[in-house]
């Protein structure tokens, strides 16, 4: 009896390894390689995480959940990698350099490394600037921004959470009511 309990615990324990073992290489992701898996897009981890700070400074979580809560950071990468055109996608590459290089310049410091204030105020900057065609010359930052922009707003319009807790959607025609008045018409 003893001996089966003995096996029993030796073979969970080798279970929990083997798992251990399954699961430990992506626990100690490399820092220069990027989380998110495309197929078209280039980035590594640093602009990845940039990407993922813009969305959650764009949608910040306060009483409701924020774009790194929903996930919109990885929606916006798939929409871009996949419903975007080749020209359009290096844009969107070209203007994330371009965005790090002027965060850099006006914070100081990596957009990255910057407190949610700091960035709050470099992407309310942006977008002032995108709005009033500031940026004439750097059109890929502002393209960039737009993308992420509008797939962050996409994104969260049609996550999970927004229509089932925000709008409540029902399939049309509704749900029957049987007692809606009825208004008597002229017979024709």
């Amino acid at each position: 009896m003893n001996l089966n309990i003995n096996r029993r615990a030796a073979i969970r324990n080798m279970a929990l390894i083997l798992g251990s073992a399954a699961v430990l290489p992506s626990c100690l992701n490399d820092k220069g390689k990027p989380v998110v898996q495309l197929k078209k897009l280039k980035i590594d981890a640093a602009q990845e995480t940039l990407v993922n700070n813009l969305t959650e400074t764009i949608l910040p979580k306060t009483d409701t959940p924020g774009a790194a809560e929903l996930g919109i950071n990885l929606f916006v990468f798939k929409m871009i990698d996949d419903c975007y055109g080749q020209e359009a996608q290096q844009d969107f590459i070209t203007g994330l350099g371009d965005f790090a290089d002027a965060a850099k310049k006006a914070l100081g410091k990596s957009f990255n490394d910057g407190s949610a204030k700091e960035r709050a105020a470099f992407v309310a900057t942006v977008d002032q600037n995108s709005m009033n065609d500031k940026y004439k010359d750097d059109t890929k930052l502002t393209a960039f921004y737009k993308m992420v922009k509008d797939q962050t707003v996409f994104g969260y319009t049609t996550s999970k959470y927004f229509m089932t807790k925000q709008v409540v959607y029902e399939l049309v025609p509704g749900r029957y009511n049987a007692y809606f008045p009825v208004k008597k018409t002229a017979a024709v």
